[in-house]
């Protein structure tokens, strides 16, 4: 029978783009989890900008104090680059898939790589919420598929 031949090819298909999606979903909350500590701590120093008068001036004189540290610009770089990602994984997955799965990623993401920059994350309370949002983000994934 031929449509059974047809009907198993998209299938694969169909896999084959969640496959595809998923790993954009993955790559996407990656960039922006791990960029997002490393901007943090290429943002030090904003607050001691010495700026006086209106909210504008202030306003300016921080994004030149931004702009000029390539500890801020090329992780925000990278970051926004992301944002090209996630429009890609938009292609391949629907937004109620792909929304949750970026945006609880990304806090994993941003979690491990603030302790590996010598942050405190938590203790047990924190793994165990990682874990659980990765074993969600598969029920998630799961489901659709």
């Amino acid at each position: 029978d031929c449509s059974a031949s047809v009907s198993f090819g998209e299938d694969v298909n169909a896999n084959m783009s969640l496959v595809h999606g998923t790993a954009l979903l993955i790559l996407t909350a990656a960039v922006w989890g791990i960029t997002n500590p490393l901007m943090k701590k290429g943002s030090k120093g904003i607050d001691q900008v010495p700026v006086k008068g209106s909210f504008v001036k202030r306003f300016f004189a921080e994004m030149k104090h931004l702009i000029s540290r390539p500890a801020y610009t090329i992780p925000f770089l990278i970051n926004m680059s992301g944002s090209v990602l996630f429009v890609s994984c938009l292609t391949y997955t629907d937004v109620t898939l792909a929304v949750p799965v970026v945006n609880s990623l990304t806090l994993v993401f941003a979690a491990l790589t603030s302790k590996l920059l010598g942050e405190k994350i938590g203790g047990v309370g924190s793994l165990l919420g990682m874990s659980l949002i990765v074993s969600g983000v598969a029920v998630c994934v799961h489901a659709k598929s």
